[in-house]
């Protein structure tokens, strides 16, 4: 690099590139390490952001334009026995709950704004800096290079994901439906998660979908021909938006809940360089309230604050700083876990006694008034660290 690095980014996704944009601001000298370019494949990926995360991108000039934009106005998720909860912007005073943002179209905009910042040099490998910030994903062999734990819980599910063009218009609402399928080959149903969330694409009928199930379900419907996945489709959800068809490949990945048992630490061999995890290389949650990437970058936003409010004296290396940011994220971290983790297990309790339980929970929350409107406000980030 043509001056030392103050900072080295290693892994290059959203939550990287969005870090090294707010540290080049800061007028820190950024190594960011890519790594080399993977075979294209179609990505149908597609990231529910709050309020926080777009304030961040915006401020970056990065929040995409529509299409690659869709408004979320309303919530809807019904449980496996009656039990229904609705959140809508207008009851929390809010133009939109969250915004559903193409990961294709975010990447390309954050790439591009890396290369235009003279303070970040993209690099094809990591480089001695005094403070190491590991982006690389939940697969991190950084991390486990530096001998750093992962707790991993893995769900006995997988997530299908896939875009389609409905039969009727999705009127912006995020629709979630809680409910269970027999598995050939085991005796009892499996709990399932079936998301279908609004995309502009399509004149409003495009939908991507997050269907969590059974591995043995996700084999079974990721053999399916299109038709008939789109059928198995529109049966579990009942035809909320009429029939379906796919408009892009599907995808499929494990689900785990996870979390580094540290975030930073001293670089071995040396005295003088930290390092500080991030992102899904510092923990994993269940896909259920798509909270994934709004985490990763209240991380990034907190990480950011820490380094901006540090003391003049004290060095980008110093373990006392690099604490406060450790202690501020593992207790939102932890909270979310625990609120993703809760559910998904609440709805995965078999017999007649969960099922009037949680349903009948799901009836009194949506009439709770207050705790319903400070839940809907802790998703839209209205607690998330800032950067104004």
């Amino acid at each position: 690099m043509a001056n030392p690095p103050d900072i080295c980014i290693r892994g290059a996704g959203i939550v990287g590139r969005t870090l090294a944009l707010l540290l080049a601001r800061e007028r820190l000298n950024v190594a960011l390490v890519e790594s080399p370019t993977k075979p294209t494949v179609p990505d149908v990926r597609a990231y529910s952001l709050n309020g926080a995360a777009m304030a961040m991108l915006q401020d970056l000039r990065c929040w995409p334009d529509s299409p690659a934009v869709t408004p979320v106005h309303r919530m809807q998720v019904w449980g496996d026995h009656g039990g229904q909860l609705n959140f809508g912007a207008q009851e929390q005073g809010v133009g939109e709950l969250n915004w559903m943002v193409d990961v294709p179209v975010l990447e390309a905009l954050l790439a591009a704004a890396v290369k235009f910042q003279p303070h970040i040099e993209v690099v094809p490998a990591p480089v001695a800096a005094p403070l190491t910030v590991v982006c690389e994903g939940r697969a991190s062999q950084t991390r486990a290079e530096l001998g750093v734990a992962f707790d991993i819980t893995h769900y006995e599910q997988h997530a299908v994901a896939a875009r389609l063009v409905c039969e009727q218009t999705h009127e912006g609402i995020a629709r979630q439906w809680f409910g269970w399928s027999q598995v050939p080959g085991l005796s009892q149903p499996q709990a399932e998660i079936l998301a279908l969330l609004p995309l502009s694409g399509e004149g409003g009928r495009e939908v991507a979908l997050v269907w969590s199930v059974h591995p043995l379900r996700a084999q079974e419907l990721m053999a399916l021909p299109p038709e008939s996945f789109a059928g198995e489709l529109g049966q579990a959800c009942g035809l909320a938006l009429g029939r379906m068809t796919l408009s892009a490949e599907r995808a499929v990945w494990p689900l785990q809940l996870a979390r580094a048992e540290r975030w930073i630490g001293a670089m071995p061999g040396t005295a003088k360089q930290s390092f500080a995890l991030a992102g899904d290389a510092a923990h994993a949650l269940h896909p259920l309230a798509g909270q994934g990437l709004n985490v990763g970058l209240a991380d990034v936003a907190e990480l950011v604050r820490v380094i901006r409010a540090k003391e003049f004296w004290r060095p980008l290396n110093d373990l006392k700083l690099l604490r406060r940011y450790e202690r501020a994220r593992q207790a939102d971290v932890q909270a979310m876990g625990l609120v993703t983790d809760g559910l998904q297990r609440l709805f995965a309790q078999p017999g007649p006694v969960w099922q009037n339980l949680r349903n009948w929970g799901m009836r009194g929350f949506d009439r709770s008034g207050p705790i319903k409107q400070w839940m809907t406000q802790q998703a839209m980030g209205k607690t998330s660290s800032g950067l104004h």
